[in-house]
Parts: C-alpha cells; sequence; structure tokens
C-alpha cells in the first residue's frame, strides 16, 4: 500500500505544482529551460504512474474489504467512462465547444472516470486510488476555472465538427479499452 501512496503523491503532486507552488515551474524553466524541465516532469509522472500500477496491483492480492457495491454498480461505472473518454478526447481534439465550455475537458474526464471507479470498488485500495484521484481533480478543476476567469482567459469557440471528431475518438478509444485493453492492462473485465 506505501508503494500505491508514494505513486499517488509522486504523480499528483508533480500535476498540482501550479497549485500548490504556483511559481516553482517558472523557476524551473528559467534555471534548467523548456525542454529539461519538461523532461523532468514526463520522468517524475512515469515513476509515479509505475508506482501507482506496482501498489494497486500488490494491495489488489490482499485486498481490505470496505463495502460490497452492488453489481449495478459495474454497469453505471461502464456507462460512466464513456462520456470520460469524450472529455479525455476533447482535450487533444483542438478547436472543440465542448473544450471552450469547460475548458479543462481532460480534468472534467478524470473527474468523471474517478466517480466511476469508486462508486463500482469497495477496497481501501480502490478508495485510496480513485478518491485521491477524484479529489484532485474537483479541486484541480475548480481552482483552474477559477485562474481562467480571474485572468479573463475564454477559450475560443470550437465547431460542431470538432466536437463530432472528439465524441468518435473517445467512444473508439472507450470502445477498444473496455473490451480489450483494460483486461489486458489491469486484468478485470469491464464487460463480462
Amino acid at each position: 500500500m506505501a508503494m500505491l501512496v508514494l505513486g499517488l503523491v509522486l504523480l499528483l503532486g508533480v500535476h498540482s505544482t501550479r497549485l500548490i507552488a504556483p511559481g516553482l515551474r517558472d523557476a524551473g524553466v528559467a534555471r534548467l529551460g523548456l525542454l529539461p524541465w519538461k523532461i523532468l516532469y514526463a520522468v517524475l509522472s512515469l515513476i509515479g504512474l509505475v508506482l501507482i500500477v506496482q501498489g494497486y496491483g500488490e494491495a489488489r492480492m490482499a485486498p481490505t474489504l470496505l463495502w460490497a457495491p452492488p453489481v449495478w454498480t459495474r454497469h453505471l461505472a461502464a456507462l460512466l467512462t464513456l462520456p470520460a473518454f469524450v472529455l479525455m478526447a476533447c482535450a487533444y481534439v483542438p478547436g472543440t465547444r465542448i473544450r471552450a465550455k469547460l475548458g479543462h475537458p481532460m480534468v472534467a474526464g478524470v473527474k468523471i472516470w474517478a466517480f466511476a471507479h469508486l462508486v463500482a470498488n469497495g477496497t481501501l485500495a480502490d478508495l485510496l486510488l480513485f478518491g485521491s484521484f477524484l479529489v484532485w481533480s474537483v479541486v484541480m478543476f475548480a481552482t483552474l476555472r477559477r485562474r481562467d476567469r480571474a485572468a479573463g482567459l475564454r477559450h475560443p469557440a470550437g465547431s460542431a465538427s470538432r466536437d463530432a471528431i472528439a465524441i468518435v475518438a473517445g467512444i473508439v478509444g472507450w470502445a477498444v479499452f473496455a473490451g480489450w485493453l483494460h483486461l489486458a492492462l489491469i486484468g478485470v473485465r469491464p464487460f463480462g
């Protein structure tokens, strides 16, 4: 469990530097340069992700059950992850109306993904993993929206065709992940 917690602290900490220490990125870029800063950020994030995967995998071998979610929550999780994938796709497709409206669709997608998995799983490791991501994404989304409003930042209005591209990409990504990759990478079949 310690490895899972360390990974969460590292990954979410790195992704919270603008909240925790707003000047840290600028100071790091000034000292190291933009590319070395991005490499350091990516390496630390990857280490955190590896620790999370290994720690969560170990915790699943001897789970501490906190509650027994009803079977229908797995169906709810499968349904909720679909819009989460669409929102995550919107973060990478420029010019969507969805991004213009939300401002930070990736963080909104993480919020829905974490909530869906928290509802459908009832072990201590699940609470730590998905609960941490849920709390982080709620705080991050609110903070980023507040920052955007204070700066007068408006995301450019998007087009319906860009929304369609993001929606299709999100649905395809969701289908591939739920149909094949979730079992291969996580060891759990969402639909079976």
